[in-house]
C-alpha cells in the first residue's frame, strides 16, 4: 500500500511538473493579482482608468513609495490600498492591526493601514505637483480595500470610514459614476469643465508614464509585479531577444499558437518600442521574434529576494518600467 501512494506522488509531482510551471502556482492567490483584480471592478462600477503597481519617488526619504493602485475619474481621485489578508483581523489600542490564522500561519502585525494610506496620499500630491498638477483640496481621496473572502473581520462598523471589508466591497454599486456611491468626495462643484478636463488629462498623462513595478500577466488571469532581470534559454533564443531592454522596449505580448490543445514548440513574441508620446505603438510599429516556449523570465517578485523563473509558454505579456 505504502508502495502505491508513494509511486502516486512521485507521478503526480511528475505530471504538474511536466505540464505546469511551479511558480504559477505559487502566484495563484497573489497579492498582485488581487490588485488588478480590484482595479479592474473599479473601472467597471465607476469608469475612468485605473493605475497600477506605482512607485511614487518622495521627496523627503529619497526612496520610492509603492502604490497599489490610483483610480481616476472625470471629476475625482481615489488611492486604494489593497490588503489581501486573510484569517481574523483585530486592531489594537493604537490602530495596527493583528491578523492571525492566514496564508503565513502566523500572526502578523501591521501598521494602521488608513495611516498609511493617507501618508501615500500626501506623497502622491506632493509628485503630482512637482510634474505640474495641483489639486484642489478633497479631489484626492483614499481607501483601504479588503477582497479576500477568506478573511473573518471585526464588524464593519469597528472600522474607519475609509475601511472597504469584503462583505462592503461585494456589495459596491454604481450608484452615481459622477460621486463614485459616496465613498469618494466630490470636487470642482461649480467649477469650469474646461478646468476639470484639463486636470484631467494631465493626471492621466502623469500618471502612465510614473514609475512602476515590472510585471508579468500569466495564464489564467494572474499576475506578478516585481523586477525583471533577464531572459535564459538557448543561446540563439537569447540572441533573438537581444533588443528587448528595459532602455528600448516598455511592453511584450507572446502569442501561442497550437492545435489541438498541445502546447507549441516555438512562440511568437511581439515587442513595441518605447514611446511616452503615446499610449502605445500601432500595430505597423510592433516587431516579432521567434523563441522556443521553454525559453524563461528570470523575476524577482515584490517582497521577496528569491528570483523566479517563467517560462514564456506560461507568460501572456510583460511590461517593463522605464
Amino acid at each position: 500500500m505504502w508502495v502505491e501512494i508513494i509511486c502516486g506522488l512521485i507521478f503526480y509531482r511528475l505530471i504538474r511538473r511536466f505540464f505546469y510551471d511551479d511558480d504559477i502556482l505559487e502566484v495563484e492567490a497573489s497579492d498582485s493579482s488581487a490588485l488588478f483584480s480590484v482595479a479592474n471592478r473599479l473601472e467597471k462600477l465607476y469608469g475612468g482608468k485605473a493605475y497600477v503597481g506605482l512607485r511614487i519617488p518622495d521627496a523627503d526619504t529619497g526612496s520610492r513609495q509603492n502604490i497599489d493602485v490610483v483610480l481616476v475619474t472625470e471629476r475625482e481621485v481615489a488611492l486604494i490600498s489593497v490588503k489581501n489578508l486573510s484569517g481574523f483581523i483585530s486592531v489594537n489600542a493604537d490602530g495596527a492591526w493583528v491578523c492571525e490564522g492566514g496564508r503565513k500561519h502566523k500572526a502578523e502585525c501591521l501598521p494602521d493601514p488608513v495611516v498609511e494610506a493617507k501618508r501615500q496620499v500626501s506623497i502622491l500630491e506632493s509628485y503630482l505637483e512637482q510634474r505640474g498638477v495641483s489639486l484642489p483640496e478633497g479631489y484626492l481621496s483614499c481607501k483601504v480595500v479588503l477582497p479576500n473572502p477568506k478573511l473573518r473581520t471585526i464588524p464593519s462598523s469597528y472600522f474607519p470610514s475609509e475601511v472597504i471589508p469584503f462583505d462592503q466591497w461585494t456589495q459596491l454599486k454604481p450608484e452615481s459614476k459622477r460621486m463614485l456611491s459616496g465613498w469618494i468626495k466630490g470636487a470642482f462643484r461649480g467649477g469650469k469643465k474646461e478646468a476639470q478636463e484639463s486636470i484631467h488629462q494631465k493626471l492621466n498623462f502623469i500618471l502612465s508614464t510614473a514609475p512602476i513595478w515590472d510585471r508579468l500577466e500569466l495564464k489564467g488571469n494572474k499576475y506578478v509585479l516585481g523586477e525583471f532581470m533577464e531572459f535564459k534559454g538557448k543561446q540563439e533564443d537569447i540572441q533573438a531577444l537581444k533588443n528587448i531592454t528595459r532602455a528600448k522596449v516598455g511592453r511584450l505580448i507572446i502569442q501561442k499558437t497550437s492545435m489541438f490543445g498541445l502546447a507549441p514548440s516555438t512562440l511568437e513574441v511581439l515587442y513595441s518600442p518605447r514611446d511616452y508620446r503615446s499610449e502605445g505603438a500601432s500595430a505597423s510599429e510592433w516587431k516579432e521574434v521567434t523563441v522556443r516556449s521553454s525559453t524563461e523570465v528570470l523575476f524577482q517578485p515584490e517582497g521577496t529576494n528569491k528570483v523566479r523563473k517563467f517560462k514564456f509558454s506560461s507568460i501572456v505579456s510583460v511590461q517593463l518600467s522605464a
